[in-house]
């Protein structure tokens, strides 16, 4: 189905809302059970583009299938407000499925009610702490769960954590956001919780759990041993490609399908959601309509992380230097699309354990077919957004395996000096090439303006930030020498030149390379 079609609603021009349903064109799949009869069960944190496109759409699904009370409490604690989008059109919202020229539209109907709590923790503490909620998920990215990415420790000098150890009853930080709505919980009624990071996070589970636990340890007034006893942290793994919508995405909507809808979202078709089978009390059958529970997440966690966000990070960092705008932009060109084939199955591939039923070279080539759709118009600057807390999973614990075994790292540390050369750039030194957002950002910058273009301190000064570079790692000789090398690649006049350089010669040689100056 091409942009051609023209809309043949009634409702033309309507806004989106439960009373229009019933007039929208019958090209648009509405929900397939009685809203009115829908009560809420689950609690979601941070309702952005990639929950609406994929445990929304899952919960949509198993009330289908299976009606019973899971409605979603959608909570923002972030901007933007909900209640300007979503509240205002009852909870709906159209999907649209984009490949390529295809389009089709969806509209969601899981989401029975949304709460803004920007300003005050009260009202997502309210939904929190309501014996109605027996699971709660999140998508509140890495940077939410205030840890230490090197380690998965709660980070106790964050200032948001220094806050709300201070002030337990009106918290800041979704870790003291929880541990106060846990408190709540066991004061009142002592039903049992799930707490499911939804959050592209290596063991987020475990991380989850480290981080509400310190909390709760500290409380000093039982919740520690209540939380043991009655709350369960499974870890999961979640995919979709879900990029920022724009305003061509909710003109589509009205011009196609001949309504007005300003919460729309926009993903691919593929979608995937594994869960680890650790529950306390109730929880959605979402492994009736597609999830898989298992008994460890782990080995897909790596698949996904290491191989298609990898592919992801990389293609971002070298994109924007490359001067792609996009990633089905900078996938399509040859020289990046030869680069990160070969990082993948040469250093990334053979890092992975047994994935069961799946096809690790297979998945590789599955992943970068994803990436060239040129329908889902993923910016490589939002994907490069928060590259900090990110290429732990992503690169450096791939890397740290290879090194084990006295492997090559030649390719895969391209893209850790890229993240590098992308927060450089960015500093006033370089000419403030592009806004960039991460938590490192400042500091890499002021290490920029002392230290200049020399790469070798460069890369040396960031690699001592032991928040995001284990020691042990940033010491070793081999990925020093070769961030060394590729960061002054990166930083040269052609960073193409480099990463062709780097496809075909040792990585080291670079720096004796005529071609670095070019």
């Amino acid at each position: 189905m091409g942009d051609r079609s023209e809309p043949v609603s009634p409702a033309h021009g309507a806004s989106l809302g439960p009373a229009l349903l019933g007039d929208l064109s019958s090209k648009v799949r509405k929900p397939a059970y009685d809203r009115s009869a829908l009560k809420p069960g689950i609690a979601h944190i941070g309702v952005g583009a990639f929950h609406r496109c994929h445990q929304a759409e899952y919960t949509d699904d198993l009330l289908a299938k299976d009606f019973d009370r899971w409605g979603l409490v959608g909570i923002n604690i972030r901007p933007p407000l909900l209640g300007q989008t979503l509240g205002r059109q009852g909870g709906l919202y159209t999907r649209l499925i984009r490949q390529n020229d295809e389009v089709e539209a969806r509209v969601i109907g899981s989401i029975v009610r949304v709460v803004d709590s920007q300003d005050s923790a009260a009202p997502a503490l309210e939904v929190l702490s309501s014996p109605d909620i027996e699971t709660v998920t999140m998508t509140v990215t890495e940077k939410g769960y205030c840890h230490i990415p090197s380690s998965g420790a709660l980070d106790l000098d964050h200032p948001d954590i220094v806050y709300d150890l201070a002030n337990p009853q009106a918290p800041r930080s979704v870790p003291g956001m929880l541990a106060r709505a846990l408190e709540l919980r066991m004061a009142s009624h002592g039903r049992p919780v799930t707490l499911l990071s939804c959050d592209n996070i290596p063991a987020n589970g475990i991380i989850l759990g480290n981080v509400v636990r310190t909390i709760a340890e500290r409380r000093g007034n039982g919740l520690a041993e209540w939380t043991a006893a009655n709350v369960a942290f499974p870890s999961a793994m979640v995919d979709r490609i879900a990029p920022a919508t724009t305003e061509a995405d909710i003109d589509t909507v009205e011009r196609r399908f001949g309504y007005r809808d300003s919460a729309v979202v926009v993903g691919e078709r593929f979608r995937q959601w594994v869960i680890e089978n650790r529950f306390a009390g109730r929880m959605p059958r979402w492994d009736l309509v597609g999830a898989a529970f298992v008994d460890e997440v782990t080995p897909f966690e790596h698949l996904k992380m290491r191989v298609l966000n990898g592919a992801q990070t990389t293609l971002s960092y070298l994109g924007v230097l490359g001067g792609f705008e996009h990633t089905f932009e900078a996938i399509a060109d040859p020289l990046l699309a030869t680069f990160v084939r070969r990082m993948l199955m040469e250093e990334t591939l053979p890092t992975l354990m047994p994935v069961p039923g799946i096809s690790p070279p297979a998945y590789a080539e599955q992943s970068l077919a994803r990436l060239a759709n040129t329908a889902i118009r993923h910016r490589n600057h939002q994907i490069a957004t928060d590259g900090s807390q990110k290429i732990v999973q992503r690169l450096l614990n791939p890397i740290r395996d290879r090194l084990a075994k006295d492997e090559s790292i030649a390719l895969l540390s391209v893209p850790v000096a890229g993240w590098m050369a992308y927060l450089v750039k960015a500093s006033a030194r370089f000419g403030r090439a592009w806004h960039v957002s991460d938590p490192f950002a400042e500091k890499i910058a002021a290490i920029a303006e002392r230290v200049g273009a020399d790469s070798n301190e460069l890369a040396n000064t960031i690699l001592a930030i032991d928040a995001i570079f284990d020691p042990s790692l940033a010491a070793h000789d081999t990925f020093r020498a070769n961030v060394v090398a590729a960061l002054e690649g990166l930083l040269s006049e052609n960073p193409m030149a480099f990463v062709k350089y780097v496809c075909t010669e040792p990585i080291d040689a670079w720096l004796k390379h005529p071609a670095r100056s070019a």
